[in-house]
């Protein structure tokens, strides 16, 4: 397992500093989903109608049309525009997105469509009424909209991970997840993170708790990742994990009165 892989970001291609702080930042990295683009940001604008936010696009080495899809939705939308030179992949896109981010509350969503982002402001709803700043509330697509082989492989995946990690989530796959900025910035960084998020927070000390989703079909474009090649990535990033959570304890630091100087 690698150590911190964020590349450093292009510049913002839009963004207004001066603009009033967002509450929320839905983050979103994108590798060659130019078709996805303008659908998802329409969807992701009618779902937070009313709310301050931003929409933080990472566009990760794509070689099709996205880098110009997304300047089009920013011309309309609050969107924030990041490229990767090169691919670094769905993690890097995470990590480069939430630095960028300006608002204290993260939703991450994948590029391709099948997070529905209506379901943001429950998950939301749910991360605020906790009233803690060490919660990561996760998506469960109860109804999955894959083909067989892929959802016989995420239970399979997902039964091990539980089993070895402990990470008390259902469905770490899902991509559409809410958390706090400050709690995201506390954990270790790495090549498929994404994948681990919840037991990277139990890790640190925090909470995780799921919620049911929507899950769809993808409609347009194509899969950047194979079964195969996703579970053998896994089973390492997996031992990674659990080295992290056998190296670490958590402290619990306690001031200690002393007198006044002098």
């Amino acid at each position: 397992m690698a150590p911190d892989l964020s590349p450093r970001p292009d510049r913002p291609i839009t963004a207004d500093p001066a603009s009033p702080l967002p509450a929320i930042s839905v983050v979103i990295p994108m590798r060659n989903e130019g078709p996805n683009v303008l659908p998802l940001i329409e969807e992701i604008a009618q779902a937070l109608e009313g709310h301050p936010y931003e929409v933080v696009c990472v566009d990760d080495g794509s070689t099709d049309d996205t880098r110009d899809q997304l300047l089009q939705a920013a011309s309309r939308h609050p969107v924030v525009v990041l490229r990767h030179a090169v691919s670094c992949g769905q993690s890097a896109g995470v990590v480069s997105g939430v630095l960028a981010a300006r608002a204290p509350w993260i939703a991450t969503l994948d590029g391709d469509g099948q997070n529905d982002p209506a379901d943001i402001p429950a998950l939301w709803r749910r991360a605020q009424a906790e009233g803690s700043g060490d919660l990561l509330v996760a998506g469960h697509r109860t109804r999955r909209k894959d083909s067989g082989v892929k959802r016989v492989t995420s239970r399979m995946a997902n039964a091990i991970r539980a089993r070895l990690l402990g990470d008390a989530t259902p469905d770490t796959g899902c991509g559409l997840k809410v958390f706090p900025r400050a709690l995201f910035l506390d954990l270790p960084r790495f090549d498929h993170m994404h994948r681990y998020l919840p037991a990277l927070v139990l890790r640190a000390g925090g909470r995780v708790v799921s919620e049911p989703v929507n899950h769809r079909p993808r409609l347009r474009g194509q899969s950047n990742y194979g079964t195969l090649d996703r579970l053998v990535v896994s089973l390492s990033d997996m031992l990674g994990v659990i080295w992290l959570q056998r190296r670490w304890k958590r402290p619990v630091a306690e001031r200690v009165p002393t007198p006044p100087a002098g």
